[in-house]
């Protein structure tokens, strides 16, 4: 190493990641944010819990959903309405499927990229401690 170059031997960070965002052209993508909400709604069997978890609004997970069904072919979320425990939201074959499809992506890319991702750790200059309150 040549005099004046600091040598930075960060260790890489202790959860790299990463996110893909597959973008359709216009105002239609899917990310990591929807793909969890039809997670979450697989899980909770509602679009409201399923926001909850996600700290948002039932408004704006609905939004995100009616977004998802204009967005595909088949509807991704249908909404079950009534009965003893109220209504409720399911997953659709579509919905599923495009979790699947989304995951398997993520899956491929990280694979691919961990090489690349390890190295760029590397490159990282050292965490700064916290700073602490001087009274």
């Amino acid at each position: 190493m040549g005099r004046g170059k600091a040598r930075h031997t960060a260790t890489p960070a202790a959860k790299t990641s990463l996110h893909l965002r597959i973008d359709f052209g216009g105002e239609r993508s899917i990310g990591p944010g929807k793909v969890r909400l039809l997670e979450l709604i697989n899980e909770t069997g509602s679009i409201s819990a399923a926001g909850r978890a996600l700290a948002m609004s039932y408004r704006q997970a609905w939004l995100l959903i009616d977004e998802l069904n204009r967005m595909f072919r088949e509807p991704v979320v249908i909404a079950q309405t009534g009965g003893g425990g109220g209504g409720g939201a399911v997953v659709t074959e579509t919905g599923n499927d495009i979790v699947r499809l989304y995951r398997e992506l993520e899956r491929r890319a990280y694979g691919a990229s961990t090489p690349e991702m390890r190295s760029l750790a590397r490159l990282l200059a050292p965490a700064l401690p916290t700073a602490t309150k001087v009274h």
